[in-house]
C-alpha cells in the first residue's frame, strides 16, 4: 500500500465513492471479458478481486486498477484456441499455466531491472497494434451479438469465415436486443453528460451516472429475458447459473507439460500488460505530478497475475477505461481498489443468481462497445501527414496484427519499427549549407543563401559511429566528384556529440582520399568534448594544412581572406 502517511477520513471517503463507482463499471466488464478469453464468466470475477488486492499493495501508482483487459482476454483465448484443448478443465487449466507463465515473465523483467523496456517500442506500433486489436476484438463479437456460438480465440480471417458461411443461423431477435443496447450505449455518451449538466448534477454521483450505462444495460437485458422467457421462446443464450462463492487456491491445475507451447504467447501478454498498464499509470501520475515506478510496476504486475493462477482464473493487466473513471471519481490512494474488490465480493457472493438470464450477447455488446475507442484514426491520419517511417511502422504493425494474429503483429512491428530505426540511424541527414542574412548557416536547398565556389560546406545530423560512417564518406566522395572546382570541404560538427574507433580511421583515410584529389578538409563547430578526444590521438596532425575552426562563418571568411 502506498503513500498512507497523512491518510485521513476526508481521503477515505473520496477512496470509498471512487472504490463504489469503479466496482459498478468493473462487474459487467469482467463478465464480458471472461467470455472474450473463453473463459466461465465467474472467472472474470476472480481476476478483479485478489490480483486488485495484490496489487494495491505492491504497485506504486496511486490510481491504476488491475483486472481483466480487452487486449489480454483477446491474447489468451487466441493462444488457447491453438492448442486445441478438449475440455472446458483443459481449457482452463491452460489458460492458468499461461498466466502463472505471464506472472513469472514480468517478475523476471522487474528483477533484470527492465522498467525502460517500453521505451524500445514505438507510438506508431502500440498505435497499429492496438488499432487492430481493437477490431479484432469487435469483430469477434460480432457472431456472439446476432445469435451465433462460435469458439473463443478465432482470428480476424476464421471469424468472417465463420459469420458469412452461418448467416442463415442468425437469431432476429438476438439482434435486434443487441443493436438496442448498442443504440443505448452509444446515445448515453451524448446524452446522459448533457441530462446530468441540465439537472445541475455534479461530482462523482454524475460521473457514476455518467458511466452507468453498462450496469443499465445489464439490468433492462435481464429484465427482458426473464420477463418474455426469451432463453426458452427466442433460444437466447444466457451466461447461467455463476456460482456464489469465493474461489480458493489449487495447485493441483498448475503443470509444466505446455510450458514451452505457452512460452511465447506468454511473453507477448506479459509485454502488453506493462506496455498497456504503464501508459496508462504514467498518464494519471502525471496528472498529479507524480513518478511511476516502472521496475515496482512490472513487480506488481507481475505478483498479480501469479495470484490470479494460484486462485485459477486468467491474465490482467491494467485496465484504461476502469483506472480513468478511478481517477475522475476521486480515488487519492489504492485504498478505492480495496473498496471496490470488497464490492465485487459482495456481488459474487450475493448478486450472481440475479445474473443468471443475463445474455451472452449483451455482454459481446459491451466488449464491442469498450473496444471501439482503442481504434486511433486521429493518429494515423496525422502519423502519415508527419513521418512516413513511423507511419511504415504503425501501418505494417497494424496489417501484421490483423492478418497473422496479435501475437505475432506486435512483435512484427517491433522489429520493423527497429529496421526503420536503423536505417534512418545509418543514413544520417547531411545538409550542403551557406551563410544566410545574420550570419546563420541554413540549407542551400531551403533558403538563397552565400556559397563560396571553390569550398563545400556540409553539416552532418548525427553522431559518427561504425554504423554510419561509411554511409557519410560516400556521400561526401560524391558530392565532390560532382564539382570538379572544389578544393576545401568544411564539415560542420555541431550536431555531433560523440565519433568512436570506428569512426576516427574512417575520417583519417578521408582526410588523405580528399588530399590526393586536391581537397583540403576542414573542420568546424566541434564540441569541447570531441575535441578533447582528437586531441589525444593524431588526427589533427593528420588534418593539417586542414583547419579546426570554431564557427562556419569563421571558416568562410578566413578562405575568402585566403582566396581559397
Amino acid at each position: 500500500m502506498t503513500r498512507l502517511k497523512n491518510y485521513n477520513s476526508g481521503m477515505f471517503v473520496s477512496d470509498c465513492v471512487a472504490g463504489l463507482v469503479t466496482a459498478s463499471i468493473a462487474l459487467p466488464q469482467s463478465l464480458a471479458y471472461a467470455q472474450l478469453a473463453g473463459f466461465p464468466p465467474e472467472y472474470g470475477l476472480y481476476a478483479a478481486i485478489l490480483p486488485l488486492l495484490i496489487y494495491a499493495c505492491l504497485g506504486s501508482s496511486r490510481t491504476l486498477v488491475v483486472g481483466p483487459a480487452a487486449l489480454i482476454s483477446l491474447l489468451i483465448g487466441s493462444s488457447i484456441t491453438k492448442l486445441a484443448p478438449q475440455t472446458t478443465q483443459e481449457y482452463i487449466g491452460l489458460g492458468v499455466n499461461l498466466t502463472i507463465l505471464t506472472g513469472i515473465f514480468l517478475s523476471l523483467l522487474s528483477l533484470l531491472r527492465l522498467g525502460s523496456l517500453t521505451t524500445f517500442i514505438s507510438k506508431p506500433v502500440i498505435s497499429g497494434f492496438t488499432s487492430a486489436s481493437a477490431i479484432i476484438i469487435a469483430s469477434s463479437q460480432i457472431p456472439v451479438i446476432v445469435g451465433l456460438q462460435p469458439n473463443s480465440g478465432l482470428s480476424f480471417k476464421d471469424i468472417a469465415i465463420f459469420t458469412a458461411t452461418h448467416l442463415n443461423q442468425v437469431n432476429s431477435v438476438v439482434m435486434t436486443l443487441s443493436i438496442l443496447g448498442i443504440i443505448l450505449l452509444w446515445s448515453s455518451k451524448l446524452l446522459l453528460p448533457a441530462l446530468l449538466k441540465k439537472l445541475q448534477l455534479t461530482g462523482p454521483i454524475a460521473l457514476a451516472l455518467s458511466k452507468s450505462s453498462p450496469v443499465i444495460l445489464v439490468i433492462i437485458s435481464i429484465i427482458l429475458v426473464t420477463q418474455f422467457h426469451m432463453q426458452d421462446n427466442f433460444n437466447i443464450a444466457v451466461i447461467g447459473q455463476i456460482p456464489n462463492s469465493l474461489p480458493t487456491i489449487n495447485l493441483d491445475i498448475l503443470t509444466f507439460a505446455h510450458w514451452p507451447e505457452l512460452a511465447f504467447p506468454a511473453a507477448s501478454i506479459a509485454l502488453i500488460c506493462f506496455l498497456t498498464s504503464i501508459a496508462t499509470g504514467v498518464t494519471l501520475a502525471s496528472k498529479r505530478r507524480e513518478k511511476l515506478n516502472s521496475n515496482q510496476e512490472l513487480l506488481a504486475l507481475g505478483a498479480a497475475n501469479i495470484g490470479s493462477a494460484l486462485i485459477g482464473s486468467f491474465a490482467l493487466a491494467g485496465s484504461v477505461s476502469r483506472s480513468m473513471v478511478n481517477y475522475a471519481s476521486g480515488a487519492v490512494t489504492q485504498v478505492a481498489n480495496l473498496v471496490s474488490a470488497a464490492v465485487l465480493v459482495i456481488s459474487l457472493l450475493f448478486l450472481t443468481p440475479y445474473l443468471i438470464s443475463l445474455p451472452k450477447a449483451i455482454l459481446g455488446v459491451i466488449v464491442i462497445m469498450s473496444v471501439l475507442p482503442m481504434i486511433d484514426f486521429k493518429h494515423i491520419r496525422r502519423c502519415w501527414a508527419f513521418n512516413k517511417a513511423d507511419a511504415i511502422s504503425l501501418l505494417f504493425t497494424f496489417l501484421s496484427s490483423l492478418l497473422l494474429g496479435v501475437e505475432i503483429g506486435i512483435w512484427a512491428g517491433i522489429a520493423c519499427s527497429m529496421i526503420l530505426f536503423m536505417h534512418r540511424t545509418t543514413h544520417p541527414h547531411i545538409a550542403e549549407v551557406g551563410r544566410a542574412e545574420g550570419g546563420y548557416f541554413r540549407n542551400v536547398n531551403r533558403l538563397n543563401v552565400e556559397t563560396q565556389k571553390h569550398s563545400v560546406y556540409l553539416r552532418i545530423d548525427e553522431n559518427l559511429f561504425f554504423a554510419n560512417v561509411q554511409y557519410i564518406e560516400n556521400y561526401i566522395m560524391e558530392r565532390c566528384e560532382q564539382n570538379p572546382d572544389v578544393k576545401n570541404l568544411i564539415l560542420i560538427f555541431s550536431s555531433v556529440s560523440s565519433i568512436d574507433e570506428s569512426a576516427l580511421e574512417t575520417l583519417e583515410t578521408l582526410i588523405l582520399n580528399l588530399r590526393e584529389a586536391g581537397i583540403t578538409l576542414h573542420l568546424s563547430d566541434v564540441k569541447g568534448i570531441i575535441q578533447d578526444k582528437l586531441k589525444l590521438t593524431d588526427i589533427l596532425l593528420t588534418l593539417a594544412p586542414g583547419k579546426l575552426f570554431f564557427t562556419a562563418d569563421e571558416a568562410m571568411n578566413y578562405l575568402e581572406n585566403n582566396n581559397r
